[in-house]
């Protein structure tokens, strides 16, 4: 548990509820790069995939959905997905495809068992208090230990958001254009993050 500003503890737990899945929702829209002002997107992040509560249940009967919450309240979440969810958002469909085409530490990034980070997000007035390692530590903890990695994809130029992920030990292994954005493909390897 951790404090906030209003010393409400922040919780660490597993989306459930259609509360959870439609705060997530609507923490996702205030952040979706559409909502973000062009000027403000650099400093404060963004995202981009928008997804259903349908597909967020569907996710979270294969891998947790990890949420923070301060009370009631949804302040943060971290989306995985597995590489057989491919068809289920097309807007990722080009990132699961560059999955097969690039290599970690030399092997095929296809041969390893890896958890996708379907997408972080944290609240404006909850940011700078680690919130995304803490997100993603409770995602590595909650799934089964046969997996090896995560692995996503953040905008060139989001930077606020790649650098958070280098803070925590993801690295840059390609970069690829989707028609639309230029996207850095980065890897956390939760086994070298446990030796550490």
């Amino acid at each position: 548990m951790e404090m906030n500003q209003d010393k409400v503890p922040l919780v660490f737990s597993n989306a459930s509820t259609d509360s959870h899945f439609d705060q997530i929702l609507s923490l996702q829209q205030q952040n979706h790069y559409s909502s973000v002002p062009a000027g403000q997107q650099q400093d404060n992040g963004f995202v981009f995939a928008s997804h259903t509560q349908a597909l967020l249940k569907k996710m979270a009967a294969v891998v947790p959905q990890v949420i923070a919450l301060s009370g009631d309240r949804v302040v943060g979440y971290n989306l995985a997905m597995t590489s057989d969810m491919k068809n289920e958002l097309p807007s990722l469909i080009p990132m699961f495809e560059e999955f097969e085409k690039w290599k970690y530490n030399g092997k095929p990034l296809m041969d390893y068992q890896f958890v996708i980070g379907g997408q972080v997000c944290v609240d404006k007035e909850f940011r700078g208090q680690g919130l995304i390692s803490r997100l993603y530590q409770q995602t590595r903890d909650s799934v089964p230990g046969n997996y090896q990695l995560c692995v996503t994809e953040i905008s060139v130029r989001n930077l606020t958001s790649l650098k958070a992920h280098q803070r925590m030990g993801f690295e840059i292994i390609g970069t690829y254009y989707d028609g639309i954005e230029n996207w850095n493909l980065v890897v956390w390897d939760w086994h070298r993050a446990q030796e550490l």
